[in-house]
């Protein structure tokens, strides 16, 4: 079944210890004193419904955010903001993301990082971005009804011009918000600055910038006709 092999998967990543900078990082990072719980401190697959329509694509877990919690875009302000944005979209059952069990769910939309361990700086380098392709390719085979990849961020726009490139789409393009690139036989791509604090505290991104993208999404992907399924 579609769910059991999410989860054969979702189990390998979190097991991986292919890179050593990433695993001594996400392993180290030091718990902040207001988070009572133990840290997660593995890989963090992506989450959601398994029939979306919709992939969210970010960069990776935050260190007090995913790799806390598990769960990608979870605890902390970057999620807040996303979620906001979702749950006003009608793209989610609530306005919030904390820790992993708090009864979010996604509707027609899956979330994913192109990284799937915390990196130092935010920034993995391209080995550590190639070694984790593989978990992100796995993920696409398995979302069946995927029509649209909203790219979180510069980042995750190239990761899926990199993998469409692998699957014979190969395609130059700028990153921008907004941008807007389909391909032949894959689901389209759409970009978006990530809702990192340092994008929307200066307001690069605003909410209002975030849900148009989402509406945007919604339409292209045919998203209405799953949201009662």
């Amino acid at each position: 079944m579609l769910g059991d092999r999410f989860g054969e998967l979702n189990e390998e990543i979190a097991a991986c210890r292919r890179c050593p900078r990433l695993v001594t990082f996400r392993e180290g990072v030091v718990p902040k004193k207001c988070f009572q719980e133990t840290y997660w401190k593995k890989p963090v697959a992506g989450f959601g419904d398994t029939e979306a329509s919709i992939l969210l694509l970010g960069l990776a877990p935050a260190p007090h955010g995913g790799n806390r919690t598990g769960r990608i875009f979870t605890g902390d302000q970057s999620a807040r903001f996303l979620m906001k944005a979702l749950f006003n979209t009608g793209l989610s059952n609530q306005n919030h993301s904390e820790h992993a069990d708090d009864g979010l769910e996604l509707r027609g939309v899956y979330v994913t990082a192109s990284v799937k361990c915390v990196p130092p700086q935010n920034r993995p380098s391209a080995l550590e971005t190639k070694n984790c392709s593989a978990f992100l390719q796995r993920e696409f085979l398995l979302l069946k009804r995927l029509k649209v990849v909203l790219a979180l961020g510069r980042h995750a726009f190239e990761a899926y011009l990199s993998l469409a490139a692998k699957r014979g789409e190969l395609k130059s393009a700028a990153f921008s918000h907004g941008a807007f690139i389909p391909f032949k036989s894959l689901p389209l791509l759409i970009g978006s600055y990530h809702p990192s604090p340092q994008n929307t505290n200066r307001g690069l991104l605003t909410t209002r910038m975030l849900e148009e993208v989402l509406e945007r999404a919604k339409r292209e992907s045919g998203w209405e006709q799953f949201k009662n399924k």
